[in-house]
């Protein structure tokens, strides 16, 4: 038989006839499949753009934020996160902030339909947050990545007016800055009484390096500025930086240099990630380390305990690998246990004195907490310089902290009573 008939003989056999044709339908289909699936991958590719953006980015919050009050307002799948607002008259009041849940959700965004992928990985940790690995993703058609700018630059605006008139305070946590509580309504620089000129000097010195970049630049000089704050405790040292951040309009990091398992490299990256337009706070800085020489006298059996090392605090502050662009400020209440090395020029620019109360300290302070004088006839009393007079005669030094306390013991007071009582101040 002929291979010509033999082919026919089979088209006529039904039973291969019917397994072919299935064949065919088949290889058809898996065909149509993955032509498909190439033509979708092609598409994504070319019309579509997609953002992805993880819980570790500082963006991430702002994002969910901005599309829960901007965009997927009508969803119906929340997510809830509390928190208490302090308002002026000490009432507390509970808020609540919805943003997406986990899932998909859509919203248009000028003209263009977007879609929002909330996923969230049970069994992965973020290890810097302690919290299940979470991402959002956008997605939407064409190819300008210019509307997802847009939108992540409206979520940073929106953020930053929470902020507004507020300080923010950052703790280390992991390997980055997470922003400490709810931001505190600034406090004016002006309610921080210090010794004549000595705020002024300060705030002076910081507004001019804040204005020398180009002047650091063209000179070479590293671009950064150290301040020390010495002085007895309940002085106004803490209270000064949380003011003069106010004025500035910066934020705080607070860091901790007697923290577990803070290592020199792990303080060296967070002092070069530390967010912009903040000033980074060493208090105590005599408690984290004793000079080289008090250092021979303390046994071995304290050796270790602290895994950042001198050297290495060293290094991070004007090393070859340190950042710049940074404001430092440390405080301590010895001054003569620090290590002349850690305060010499470069590491420490400008050292100021904040001691006990000054007679035109004691003056001012009594002013701001009692009216004196009668603004109808224009008299002035002198129960400031009364009061100033029984303090200076006891021969005792006395802190800001302390006549603080004293006046809010009698904050309803009569003046003259203020003064009759003055030797409660060392109570």
């Amino acid at each position: 038989m002929s291979l010509g008939n033999y082919i026919t003989s089979l088209g006529d056999n039904p039973y291969f006839g019917a397994g072919f044709g299935l064949f065919g339908i088949g290889a058809g289909a898996a065909v149509l499949r993955k032509g498909l699936q190439y033509a979708v991958i092609y598409f994504r590719r070319q019309y579509m753009i997609t953002l992805e953006v993880p819980c570790r980015d500082k963006s991430y919050q702002w994002l969910l934020q901005w599309i829960t009050y901007k965009g997927a307002r009508k969803t119906q799948h929340l997510s809830v996160e509390t928190s208490f607002e302090q308002h002026q008259t000490g009432h507390i009041k509970t808020k609540y902030d919805f943003i997406p849940s986990v899932g998909s959700h859509y919203f248009r965004y000028n003209g263009t339909w977007i879609k929002v992928d909330r996923t969230r990985e049970q069994h992965t940790l973020d290890l810097h947050m302690g919290i299940p690995w979470e991402t959002v993703t956008l997605t939407s058609l064409g190819k300008n990545k210019q509307l997802f700018f847009n939108i992540l630059e409206e979520a940073r605006q929106m953020a930053l007016t929470k902020t507004e008139g507020k300080t923010v305070m950052y703790t280390a946590m992991g390997a980055d800055w997470k922003q400490f509580g709810h931001p505190k309504k600034k406090r004016p620089l002006s309610s921080v009484v210090l010794d004549c000129d000595l705020s002024e000097r300060i705030l002076s010195d910081v507004k001019d390096f804040l204005g020398s970049a180009s002047w650091y630049g063209e000179r070479g000089i590293p671009y950064r500025r150290g301040y020390l704050l010495y002085g007895p405790p309940g002085c106004g040292k803490s209270s000064f930086i949380t003011a003069l951040a106010g004025e500035l309009n910066f934020g705080i990091c607070v860091l901790n240099l007697s923290e577990r398992g803070l290592t020199d490299d792990r303080l060296n990256h967070l002092l070069s990630v530390a967010p912009q337009n903040t000033i980074i706070l060493l208090e105590d800085i005599d408690s984290a380390f004793v000079s080289r020489e008090e250092s021979k006298q303390v046994a071995a059996a304290y050796e270790g305990l602290n895994r950042v090392t001198f050297s290495g605090l060293l290094n991070c502050l004007d090393g070859v690998a340190s950042t710049e662009a940074r404001i430092l400020f440390m405080t301590t209440n010895y001054l003569e246990r620090l290590d002349p090395a850690l305060i010499r020029p470069g590491r420490v620019d400008l050292k100021e004195f904040i001691g006990f109360c000054s007679e035109h300290q004691i003056q001012q302070m009594f002013a701001k907490f009692y009216k004196t004088g009668d603004p109808e006839t224009g008299e002035i009393d002198d129960y400031p310089q009364k009061f100033v007079k029984e303090v200076i005669c006891r021969g005792k030094p006395v802190s800001p902290a302390q006549l603080q306390g004293y006046f809010m013991r009698y904050k309803t007071a009569h003046p003259s009573c203020v003064i009759e009582k003055v030797d409660e101040i060392w109570d």
